[in-house]
C-alpha cells in the first residue's frame, strides 16, 4: 500500500515538472488581449481571447468579444502556429504567436474574420502583449 501512494505521489509530481503556463496581456485604450500558452511535455496548447469596446474613433460600433483555443505547433525557438476550422466553414484561422523573453506578438489570417467579428480581432497590430510574472 505505501509503495503504490508513494508512486502515485511521484508520477504526480513528476508530470507537473514538465507543465508550464505562461500568460501575456495588452490593453490599448478600451481593447484587451489575452493570450495563454500551456506546455506539457511537448504538447501546446494556446487559448487567446480578445474583449473590445469601440474607442472614439470607432463610434457607432458594437463591443465584441471573441476567443479561439486548440492544440499550437512549436515551428522555431520563438514561434508557435495555432491553426483553428470552424465547422462547416472553408476558411482556416492560423494564429503566428512570435515570442520574446518579455511578450508576444500575434499575427492572424483572413479566415480568423470567421471566429472574431466587427471591431474585434485576434492579431495584435504590432505590438507586444507583455508576458504576466
Amino acid at each position: 500500500m505505501k509503495k503504490s501512494l508513494f508512486m502515485a505521489v511521484a508520477m504526480l509530481v513528476s508530470g507537473s515538472v514538465f507543465a508550464t503556463t505562461d500568460h501575456y496581456v495588452l490593453r490599448n485604450d478600451s481593447h484587451i488581449h489575452h493570450l495563454k500558452i500551456t506546455t506539457i511535455k511537448n504538447e501546446v496548447t494556446v487559448a487567446t481571447d480578445v474583449d473590445f469596446e469601440p474607442t472614439a474613433a470607432e463610434t457607432g460600433r458594437e463591443a465584441c468579444t471573441a476567443d479561439v483555443s486548440g492544440e499550437a505547433k512549436t515551428v522555431a525557438a520563438n514561434e508557435i502556429v495555432l491553426r483553428k476550422h470552424l465547422a462547416g466553414e472553408a476558411a482556416v484561422c492560423e494564429l503566428k504567436i512570435h515570442l520574446s523573453p518579455a511578450g508576444a506578438k500575434i499575427d492572424q489570417s483572413e479566415g480568423c474574420a470567421n471566429f472574431a467579428a466587427g471591431i474585434c480581432h485576434f492579431s495584435s497590430d504590432g505590438k507586444d502583449l507583455v508576458k504576466v510574472q
